[in-house]
């Protein structure tokens, strides 16, 4: 779809980055929701995914009117069976120029994958991912050409200090956890 053609869901793409958050109703995808919301000319939302807030999903559904959505528990969902969307469908769907992942654990791993496999840009906002699996994450993101644009503030912080660097000079980066399973330990 190019120029202003009416995308499923009546809206217009105009130009517009394709963005599917995974993890839509946590605090990081309601968030993403808000920016989308401040600058809806520069996102379209094409995937939600969630874990067990069908409440908060049925609402950002009837909003942004996505292409795909999935939930673990969608039980709760008044949409009908052909809306649900696997993680990893949604993420390669042509139209997904980047991809949010906020989920929690092993959850995100699988989608992640799959988007870097698809040549997505990916925006890890969690450590999960990156330290079941980042070797694999970079691996294959390097293989298709995708992105990885760190939202978590280590990571982060990380990419900006080796912005510009030759990467082959770094052997080893060590973080120390800090919140999670291990806050108050």
């Amino acid at each position: 779809m190019t120029g202003t053609q009416v995308a499923r869901g009546g809206l217009q793409r105009d130009g517009r980055k394709g963005l599917v958050i995974l993890g839509s109703t946590g605090s990081i995808g309601t968030q993403t929701l808000d920016v989308v919301r401040s600058f809806p000319e520069r996102f379209w939302v094409i995937g939600l995914a969630a874990g067990r807030n069908t409440d908060l999903l049925q609402k950002q559904v009837a909003e942004f009117q996505p292409r795909h959505v999935w939930c673990q528990h969608r039980g709760g969902l008044a949409l009908q069976d052909t809306s649900f969307t696997p993680m990893e469908e949604m993420v390669a769907d042509p139209e997904v120029d980047l991809v949010m992942v906020g989920t929690v654990g092993l959850a995100g791993l699988a989608p992640t994958l799959a988007a870097a496999r698809a040549g997505k840009a990916i925006a890890p906002a969690n450590k999960e991912v990156l330290v079941m699996a980042g070797a694999l994450v970079t691996q294959e993101a390097a293989r298709h050409r995708a992105t990885i644009l760190p939202v978590d503030s280590e990571h982060n912080a990380l990419w900006q200090c080796l912005v510009g660097e030759d990467p082959t000079r770094v052997a080893r980066v060590a973080l120390t956890a800090s919140g999670g399973a291990f806050r108050d330990r």
